[in-house]
């Protein structure tokens, strides 16, 4: 009994950093989770401390000629399998004290994964808390009639077909504008929304396009906004006609528009705002998705007269877009997606993943009133 109550405050000496890191870690999102309700808290953390922390990490991540977060990304996913084959080995090859060893290397795993959970509550979920677009802007979103709906996919059906002639088109008539020139082209991206609503405002540097962008697609991602080095991170191999959308939904992310349906509704009305063909164009279609997805679900006759509205173009880059993604379904797309759904959900967005389509109340508000 001696023997092991002096290993017991043997082994709480040595592990006595890392609990109490991972005491520290759960604290932070002990307290996140209690704060949470208190938007005017949530407020003065976005301000005052998540807000300048990804301001100055995405200028000073801006130097680097490679994504940030898919080097951390890439260094995590190696790293825990490293660690835990190593771990094994030194048990296996270890003669005694096996327990504790063991016991020293979760918890400095466990540390460790509390901590990036924390990190991601702090910088992160904090803005699902705070003031939101709606409260910001003013525009308040309300349940739409079929009428509505009807309404305001025709007019998109509209600045679709108006715009697909103004970008350009290989051989087989598909959207082909480079994302170079669609990358070089973002800088000014959000000035014409910002002079309606000004806290959209402030130059952001320019996103990244991800080097394992076939990765994302198996994941069925198109972007995603990393809190921890403020970058926003695009995939660079799915259908090009989405990509500008696609940026000026990870710009909103930047910009600390947290709930999914309001990044969708800023991206789409930025895009169709700013007067740049390709991102009208992609704006637009993007905008025409979700609203004739809502009204197929609402009523199929009004859908099947409005689809039929569209024109060749802008067909076949929606049948493109639909056989790109086509091939990439699989239990782990599944999988993942229902793991992001889940974040979402936890973060008060009850729609989980639908909440990407939930923009077209606010699109509705916003271009035909109530």
């Amino acid at each position: 009994m001696a023997h092991f109550a002096e290993s017991a405050r043997s082994f709480a000496r040595s592990c006595r950093g890392r609990l109490i890191w991972l005491a520290a870690a759960a604290g932070i999102v002990l307290l996140y989770f209690l704060l949470r309700p208190w938007t005017a808290g949530m407020d003065f953390l976005i301000r005052y401390v998540t807000t300048p922390w990804k301001r100055g990490m995405s200028w000073a991540c801006s130097l680097l000629p490679f994504s940030a977060a898919e080097l951390c990304w890439a260094l995590l996913i190696l790293g825990v399998p490293v660690f835990i084959t190593l771990t094994a080995v030194q048990i296996v090859r270890r003669k005694g004290g096996r327990l504790v060893l063991l016991f020293r290397r979760l918890s400095l795993l466990a540390a460790a994964a509390v901590s990036i959970y924390a990190g991601v509550c702090l910088l992160w979920g904090v803005n699902y808390y705070g003031k939101n677009f709606s409260d910001q802007s003013g525009l308040a979103a309300a349940p739409v009639s079929a009428d509505q709906l009807e309404q305001a996919a025709v007019l998109f059906a509209g600045l679709v077909n108006e715009s697909a002639g103004s970008v350009e088109r290989d051989e087989n008539g598909l959207f082909c504008v480079s994302r170079e020139s669609i990358l070089e082209d973002y800088y000014d991206l959000y000035d014409k929304i910002a002079e309606e609503y000004p806290f959209l405002g402030r130059n952001l540097p320019q996103p990244k396009l991800m080097f394992f962008s076939r990765l994302m697609s198996i994941l069925d991602f198109t972007g995603f906004f990393f809190p921890f080095t403020g970058e926003a991170n695009l995939n660079a191999d799915s259908p090009a006609a989405f990509f500008p959308s696609t940026l000026a939904h990870e710009m909103a992310h930047q910009k600390n528009i947290a709930p999914e349906q309001e990044a969708n509704f800023v991206a789409v009305v930025t895009c169709i705002r700013s007067g740049k063909p390709a991102y009208v164009y992609s704006g637009a279609l993007l905008g025409y998705v979700h609203l004739a997805n809502a009204l197929y679900e609402a009523d199929r006759t009004r859908w099947e007269a409005v689809s039929e509205l569209l024109c060749a173009e802008a067909r076949a880059d929606l049948s493109a877009n639909n056989a790109y993604w086509a091939q990439f379904e699989s239990p782990v797309s599944d999988a993942v997606q229902s793991v992001y759904s889940s974040f979402l959900q936890s973060n008060g967005q009850e729609l989980g993943m639908k909440s990407y389509g939930a923009c077209v109340d606010l699109l509705v508000a916003y271009f035909i009133g109530g």
